[in-house]
């Protein structure tokens, strides 16, 4: 979709690139694999790329010539991932305007975990997930509405929810059934304004399934999966 971050994948190893694409796709980016400068350019051409992650050693147009060019263009972040451990490709690349630096091999988790400090470091908006307007969703027979932002229990009752409350059962209807972690809950509701080990989300859950329990139903709407983070359980239908 669209209104996810697109990052850019710009890797010609046949194996680590369709891993690290498949990765971020599954921790909610929108991953595009790229196997060289040109692939590269001809992404950008047709949509907006939020973030690099950039490999030196590529065909054609290497890493470093790539970060260069893209610094003297725009301000789009680059995550340097490359075998080449040696510091002075380390130093050149940040010197050029890498935002980071990670060797291979690395940690899965390490990877996603830079990635989202760089978004957060450098995203100009507040928000990843820009809401639709104009879109209702029957959620287990509670109506959603994004243009007048109200939420209706099956009785036609209103449940008053605040502007965080509402952005973050939109981000559960959008992604029904779907485990989702506390890190992708704040960068779909908080964007830059979130920091690490933020337990807000916690609180803010919390808060929203108590006023989904005071109606019927309500209390089964959102569960708690251990070690995951919160689903979504009800079954959506757009009107």
């Amino acid at each position: 979709m669209d209104t996810q971050t697109v990052i850019a994948v710009v890797e010609d190893d046949a194996e680590i690139g369709p891993l690290v694409a498949g990765l971020l796709r599954r921790e909610g980016f929108n991953a595009e694999l790229c196997a060289s400068g040109a692939a590269f350019d001809r992404l950008r051409a047709r949509r907006r790329v939020d973030l690099v992650v950039l490999d030196l050693m590529l065909p054609g147009e290497d890493g470093l010539s790539i970060c260069r060019r893209l610094r003297a263009e725009g301000e789009v972040p680059v995550l340097i991932v490359t075998a080449r451990g040696d510091d002075i490709d380390r130093i050149v690349g940040l010197e050029i305007g890498a935002d980071d630096y990670l060797p291979k091999p690395f940690n899965p988790r390490e990877l996603v975990a830079r990635i989202r400090a760089i978004l957060r470091r450098t995203r100009d908006r507040h928000r990843v997930m820009a809401l639709p307007v104009g879109e209702r969703w029957d959620v287990g027979g509670f109506m959603v509405d994004t243009t007048t932002r109200t939420l209706t229990d099956p009785e036609g009752i209103d449940i008053p929810l605040t502007g965080g409350e509402f952005d973050l059962l939109v981000a559960f209807v959008r992604h029904p059934r779907r485990v989702l972690s506390r890190d992708q809950l704040l960068d779909w509701t908080r964007g830059r304004d979130a920091q690490p080990f933020d337990r807000s989300i916690d609180v803010q859950v919390g808060k929203l399934r108590r006023k989904l329990a005071a109606h019927p139903k309500g209390d089964v709407l959102i569960k708690t999966v251990r070690g995951g983070g919160y689903c979504l359980a009800a079954p959506v239908e757009q009107r």
